[in-house]
């Protein structure tokens, strides 16, 4: 650990965050060179900040240094500077000038895998951000894709549990440090992640107190880790929306599930849809195509094809229905000019084709 000595030394500094350390690190060889210098060179990079040049001349963090290194020597926790091969390249990548210059993983996940894709959203995830949730993962089961979330509730723990249920790597991104588990509902869940070969990623020291403006700084590293980010379901000020920006400043793909105007919980989705910084999805296989990201695999259930071939009254049928979360036949037919009839056959047609589903109360959603 003598090598990552000096790396988590840098991020004690007073007055030192993400963007200044990385901008330290281009101008010297290494941390451990800058607790090196002499007084006149600090100086000469520090200027008046004279606090900063005090703290590396007495070493002031060294204490607090030894403790962090005796908690993730006992615990296995790897530590990863910037520079090491092991660290999220991804997070090096032009951009991402905020990224953190040392993360602590807990768990033996690539954290450089070939396709990586965060997931997002609500923590008050209806049933059918759920369900959508785990239909958009399943369809990427097989395909050697690490899922990223933040192991909040709703949308976060959905993506997690639908990893693990595919077999897929999955990484939890948390805003605090690695001494403990929040929300505590998902330590299980945790534990799981971490036997099951994924882990627990995180910027934050273990004797970090919790505040508030961890979780917005933690969501620009799950945009950062991955190629892709999804939006399933989010409100216009949630968090969700929080990371979906990040990755759009980071130039990511993002992507976003449509929902039925004047959902509280669709209203973000559908902004950033709007705003055209997320294109719509419906499915595992429009973020494939998208992403292009040919199969290895063809999932059992999943549409293959971005837009089936059909004819006559199911392409009028689909066409509706793939503009809505869910609607009845009665309100389909405020859509077109068939006759309710006709429409019953079409949606018949398209479920025997398991293109949609018939849900309660008589209403239909594609799948």
């Amino acid at each position: 650990m003598h090598d990552k000595y000096y790396d988590i030394a840098l991020t004690m500094l007073p007055g030192i965050g993400c963007r200044s350390a990385r901008q330290l690190l281009e101008i010297v060889p290494s941390a451990e060179a800058l607790f090196n210098m002499q007084v006149a060179e600090l100086r000469h990079i520090f200027g008046q900040r004279t606090e900063i040049v005090k703290a590396i001349r007495e070493r002031s963090v060294f204490a607090a240094v030894d403790k962090e290194l005796a908690f993730v020597e006992k615990n296995r926790i790897r530590v990863l500077g910037y520079r090491d091969e092991a660290f999220p390249q991804r997070l090096n990548l032009p951009g991402c000038v905020d990224a953190p210059t040392v993360v602590y993983a807990l768990g033996n996940a690539d954290l450089n895998p070939q396709r990586a894709v965060s997931i997002v959203g609500t923590r008050k995830a209806t049933p059918q951000g759920i369900e959508l949730t785990h239909r958009l993962v399943d369809g990427l089961r097989g395909e050697g894709i690490t899922v990223v979330s933040g192991l909040a509730l709703g949308i976060d723990a959905a993506s997690h549990e639908a990893a693990l249920a595919n077999s897929l790597p999955t990484i939890g991104v948390l805003a605090h440090g690695l001494n403990h588990l929040y929300p505590p509902q998902n330590r299980n869940l945790a534990k799981q992640m971490i036997a099951q070969g994924g882990a627990l990623l995180t910027e934050i020291r273990s004797d970090t107190r919790i505040t508030p403006s961890m979780f917005p700084a933690r969501n620009r590293i799950i945009a950062g880790l991955t190629d892709a980010t999804v939006v399933v379901e989010a409100s216009k000020t949630g968090g969700a929306l929080i990371t979906a920006n990040i990755a759009n400043s980071y130039n990511r793909d993002l992507f976003a599930f449509p929902g039925r105007i004047g959902d509280k919980y669709s209203e973000g989705c559908n902004a950033i849809i709007a705003a055209c910084k997320a294109l719509l999805i419906r499915n595992a296989d429009d973020l494939m195509l998208n992403m292009g990201w040919e199969r290895t695999s063809k999932p059992e259930g999943v549409q293959t094809t971005m837009f089936p071939k059909l004819k006559g009254d199911e392409q009028t049928v689909y066409d509706i229905l793939s503009q809505h979360q869910e609607i009845s036949a009665d309100e389909i037919h405020n859509f077109c000019d068939l006759t309710l009839p006709k429409i019953a056959a079409a949606l018949l047609g398209l479920e025997l084709k398991n293109l949609c589903r018939c849900l309660p109360g008589k209403r239909y959603k594609l799948l």
